[in-house]
């Protein structure tokens, strides 16, 4: 039988693989309470990729209902991630309906997708991917040029081959300059020691950050 939910405009329903409760565990909300809702479905397929999960698990939902369900847990800071939100043309709703409810919304997308018509008070955290994640070709570049200062960038890297992509981009397109630049190291691949050595030596204008939902509950955890 034809799920009734998943018969509506695209714009009234999504497919959401989990809603939780946790704590933001990267960018510069780390440490913060924060509702995160995972959309279902992912166009890339990154080596590293910690959610594999969420590229086919999932339940058709309102927008509506998942609204009632974020603000349930009475927190101002949500995001929303995946998978590939953007895939979806209800996250626009889901987000511009989140902000209109007072709530501090964050957007966590990897990239390869437009985000230029995020709503602006969205404040959208882009994952540009290096080469180790095998889809470095699948970058969509003119998202740099549409990059605000309340955005974010981040980096996530396997070796130091990763680290040089990586430095060479943040200075060819001066990312610093638009925004805030994270480089995060891909758990148990590459030590953040290193990580941060390197960007000491060459003076790289970036964050060095880890992942604090893994700190904390271990790689192997879902729902937080």
């Amino acid at each position: 039988m034809l799920d009734p939910v998943a018969a509506l405009p695209a714009t009234e329903r999504l497919k959401v693989n989990e809603i939780f409760y946790s704590i933001q565990g990267e960018s510069t909300f780390a440490g913060r309470p924060c509702v995160l809702v995972r959309l279902t479905g992912c166009q890339m397929r990154c080596t590293w990729c910690d959610t594999e999960y969420s590229f086919y698990e999932g339940t058709w939902m309102r927008v509506e209902d998942i609204i009632e369900e974020v603000l349930a847990f009475d927190c101002p800071l949500a995001e929303v991630t995946g998978g590939e939100p953007l895939l979806q043309p209800g996250v626009h709703s889901l987000m511009s309906e989140l902000c209109d409810r007072g709530l501090e919304v964050l957007l966590e997308t990897g990239g390869g997708l437009d985000i230029s018509g995020v709503d602006p008070r969205v404040r959208r955290i882009v994952d540009l991917k290096c080469p180790a994640s095998g889809e470095a070709g699948n970058n969509h570049w003119p998202n740099i040029e549409a990059l605000r200062p309340t955005d974010e960038v981040k980096l996530v890297l396997a070796d130091r081959g990763d680290y040089e992509w990586a430095r060479d981009a943040i200075r060819k397109h001066r990312i610093d300059r638009r925004c805030t630049v994270h480089l995060s190291p891909v758990w148990d691949a590459l030590e953040p020691a290193r990580l941060a050595s390197w960007v000491l030596e060459d003076r790289l204008p970036a964050r060095v950050s880890t992942q604090l939902h893994k700190t904390l509950w271990g790689a192997a955890t879902r729902g937080v």
